[in-house]
C-alpha cells in the first residue's frame, strides 16, 4: 500500500483529496497549520482509511522533517498554499513567505530524506492575460498578480530540483474549482469562499447575500471569462498523476479545465435557472484587484498522457453544492 504526504490536507480542495487517495487504498498523512483549513474534514474522513493528521507549517522546515522521518513517505501532494488573488495583491510579502517559503521547505525535506516524487497544485494564474484561446502548456508564462507569480516561481523551484536531484514532478496548473464530494460529506467551508460558483449558490439559497466582486473587463458582457473544473475531477486528476510519477522521470505540466469559457454573468443566469430564483447580485464598491478577463484550458494533454476526463457537468457541480450546504449552510461546525 503507497503511503502519501497531503499539504493542506484540511483545505477544500487537499481534504477532497485526501477521501480520494483513501478511497483508492493509500495511506495518508497529512501536514496543515488550519489557519485556513479545518480539522472537520479530517476528523469524517479517518473512518475511510488510514490517516494520520499533522498539525504543522510549512515555514517551519524541523517540523516539516520531523514528518518525513516519522513516515515512509511515497509521494507527496502539495496542496497547501494562500489563494486570493486580490490579498496577493495588497499583501506580497504573505505569498511569497507562505507559498514560496514553504515549497522549499518542502523541497528540502524531500531531498533530506529521499522522497522524490511530487504532484504540485499549480494554477492558471501562472499565464497572466491570455494571449490565445484555450490556453494550452505551451502559452506563455507571465502572471500579472503575486499569487500567479509565486505559483510560477515554485515551478520554477521543482523543475531545478528535477535536473538537479531526479525528483519526479507533475504541476497541474488548474482553472476555477467548484462543486462538492458526490456523498454530500466535504464541500467547501470558507466564508466568503474565494470561488464563484459557491457563492452563487449560497446567495440562491438564501444563506448569505451574493456580491458581484469582479472588475469590469473587455469581454462581451464586461464579466471575467473562467474555465469551471469539479472538485471530484480534480481530484481524481491527482491520483492519475500519482499514477504516472510511479512509472515516468522528469517534470510534465497539464492544465485541467473543461475546456469551456463561461462569463460570470452567464454563470449567475445558469445558477439562477437551475434553483429558478432571482439572485439580487450586489455590486461590490470594492472590485478585486489582480484579475484578467478571459481564460479558459485547452485539457487536451491530460487527456491524452493521464487518460484524464471531465465527467461531471456543471449542472452536477452546482447540484452537489446545493446538497452540500443544505446540510451545511455555514460550512463544517466551529
Amino acid at each position: 500500500m503507497k503511503r502519501v504526504l497531503i499539504t493542506g490536507g484540511g483545505g477544500y480542495i487537499g481534504s477532497h483529496a485526501v477521501k480520494y487517495f483513501l478511497e483508492h487504498q493509500c495511506e495518508v498523512v497529512v501536514i496543515d497549520n488550519f489557519s485556513r483549513g479545518f480539522h472537520q474534514p479530517l476528523d469524517l474522513l479517518k473512518n475511510v482509511g488510514s490517516l494520520k493528521v499533522y498539525e504543522a507549517d510549512l515555514t517551519s522546515f524541523d517540523a516539516l522533517l520531523k514528518v518525513f522521518e516519522e513516515n515512509e513517505i511515497d509521494t507527496v501532494l502539495h496542496f497547501a498554499a494562500f489563494l486570493s488573488v486580490d490579498e496577493s495583491v495588497k499583501h506580497p510579502e504573505l505569498y511569497f513567505k507562505n507559498n514560496v517559503g514553504g515549497t522549499l521547505n518542502l523541497l528540502e525535506a524531500m531531498r533530506v530524506t529521499g522522497v522524490n516524487k511530487l504532484v504540485f497544485s499549480s494554477s492558471c494564474s501562472v499565464f497572466g492575460e491570455s494571449q490565445y484561446l484555450p490556453i494550452d502548456e505551451q502559452h506563455p508564462l507571465q502572471p500579472i498578480n503575486p499569487y500567479g507569480e509565486s505559483k510560477l516561481i515554485c515551478e520554477k523551484m521543482i523543475r531545478w530540483y528535477v535536473q538537479a536531484h531526479h525528483f519526479r514532478a507533475i504541476s497541474l496548473r488548474y482553472f476555477n474549482v467548484c462543486g462538492a464530494s458526490s456523498d454530500g460529506l466535504i464541500g467547501d467551508s470558507k466564508r466568503p469562499s474565494p470561488h464563484l460558483v459557491q457563492n452563487l449558490v449560497r446567495g440562491a439559497m438564501g444563506i448569505t447575500p451574493f456580491h458581484l466582486t469582479c472588475p469590469t473587463v473587455d469581454t462581451p458582457d464586461g464579466t471575467p471569462i473562467r474555465d469551471y473544473i469539479d472538485i471530484e475531477d480534480l481530484t481524481a486528476a491527482h491520483y492519475l498523476a500519482f499514477e504516472y510519477l510511479q512509472h515516468h522521470d522528469g517534470f510534465e505540466a497539464f492544465n485541467l479545465g473543461n475546456g469551456k469559457g463561461y462569463s460570470v454573468k452567464e454563470m449567475l443566469t445558469q445558477v439562477e435557472q437551475i434553483f429558478q430564483v432571482k439572485i439580487q447580485a450586489e455590486k461590490d464598491n470594492q472590485p478585486r484587484q489582480g484579475e484578467y478577463a478571459a481564460v479558459y484550458a485547452d485539457p487536451s494533454k491530460a487527456k491524452r498522457m493521464l487518460g484524464w476526463e471531465v465527467h461531471r457537468s456543471l449542472a452536477e457541480s452546482i447540484q452537489s453544492l446545493q446538497k452540500w450546504y443544505d446540510k451545511h449552510p455555514q460550512g463544517y461546525d466551529y
